[in-house]
């Protein structure tokens, strides 16, 4: 999807920028004293939900992609590596850019770092506890690993005699998630997680727990491409879905006291699916919704455009260095916000420039050399 206007869909921009937003709003917590636990909460909350919010996203966009390809051609070797040179042209030039720059700003700050080598091959929360240092890149190691697997394996399934190339993405997909499904049965069985802190690091964040949460985006593309008029005709009925499956994970789960303590099969096996599945029932509604004259359009398309930017340096750059240069501890209410303001600003600026100068020229190099 690129930048033209005419091309893009408001929804999924809208979608887009909901989940960076959502993003922000949880690492913002960090430069106020937690207390309204309330709040706290629900900015907790949007972070979880924003990086599920974009694995959907991402599945859908990226999973249509594949699909045509894989059904339209013979999709040989040849087409794989233009797939994978393609979505390697979009993402790694930003992330190893924003990685060295974190690891000269963690060295100008002292913070210790180790293993830096997994880094550079997404090797930082591939099957073990994600390390400390760059925390928010553990969720671009989901989506790399994603697109290098699923494309391969598609790949070895041509050997499969079955006729309908449709019906053959539908079951690999199928097959994948509940492989990922089973991974996430398998840490729940053979360890003791009762703590949602574990939780976050040693299964939230990590990459062969997690696959699933892209496929379910790349599920929901099937869907909408091969049952159009059921797509189109129940948008209304998935939206509500959605709403009830949001309400329920928001309030359900803490009214019904189904903790992880005593209920770590749920949270170890179900919950995250269930956030997944929740906000794919928002795409047969955003994914129709075309345009909107509404004054926030532009605002939306922005915030969008630039939003794989924010999400790189929004927290270990433009956070670190404010927070390491300002001392807020004894900062007033007022003072806590106009220093919020500042970093929104920064973060909003620095990022454009990071698209408009690097990452958009790597994407048009891209279509000019692929």
């Amino acid at each position: 999807m690129n930048d033209n206007s005419k091309q893009r869909i408001f929804g999924l921009d809208l979608m887009r920028a909901i989940a960076i937003t959502m993003v922000l709003c949880s690492h913002i917590l960090w430069i106020y004293p937690s207390k309204n636990r309330f709040i706290s909460n629900i900015f907790e909350m949007f972070g979880l939900w924003g990086v599920e919010i974009f694995f959907v996203l991402s599945g859908f966009l990226i999973g249509g992609i594949l699909y045509k390809t894989y059904t339209s051609t013979n999709f040989s070797i040849n087409e794989v590596f233009i797939f994978l040179k393609r979505r390697w042209f979009r993402t790694l030039p930003n992330y190893y850019l924003v990685l060295i720059i974190n690891i000269v700003v963690a060295t100008y700050i002292g913070y210790e770092m180790e293993s830096l080598w997994r880094y550079f091959f997404f090797l930082q929360n591939f099957s073990s506890t994600m390390l400390p240092f760059f925390p928010e890149s553990w969720s671009l190691s989901v989506e790399e690993f994603t697109y290098l697997l699923v494309p391969i394996v598609l790949f070895c399934s041509l050997k499969i005699k079955v006729k309908n190339k449709s019906i053959r993405f539908l079951s690999v997909i199928i097959i994948l998630i509940l492989f990922f499904l089973i991974t996430k049965i398998v840490y729940a069985v053979t360890t003791d997680n009762s703590s949602m802190t574990q939780w976050n690091l040693s299964l939230k964040s990590v990459v062969i727990y997690r696959i699933d949460a892209i496929l379910i985006g790349f599920l929901m593309f099937w869907i909408s491409y091969n049952y159009k008029s059921f797509w189109e005709k129940h948008k209304k009925l998935f939206f509500l879905i959605g709403c009830a499956l949001m309400g329920f994970i928001f309030l359900g789960i803490g009214t019904l006291r189904i903790l992880i303590d005593t209920n770590p099969y749920f949270w170890n096996i179900f919950y995250l699916p269930l956030n997944s599945i929740c906000f794919a029932m928002f795409l047969p509604v955003l994914s129709q919704w075309k345009t909107s004259k509404s004054i926030y359009v532009k605002p939306v398309q922005f915030i969008s455009l630039i939003s794989y930017s924010i999400y790189l340096i929004h927290y270990c750059i433009v956070m670190q260095l404010m927070k390491y240069w300002i001392d807020t501890s004894s900062f007033s209410n007022i003072q806590l916000h106009m220093f919020t303001i500042v970093y929104l600003l920064v973060t909003i600026t620095a990022s454009f420039l990071l698209y408009k100068f690097y990452e958009k020229p790597m994407t048009n190099l891209r279509e000019n050399k692929i």
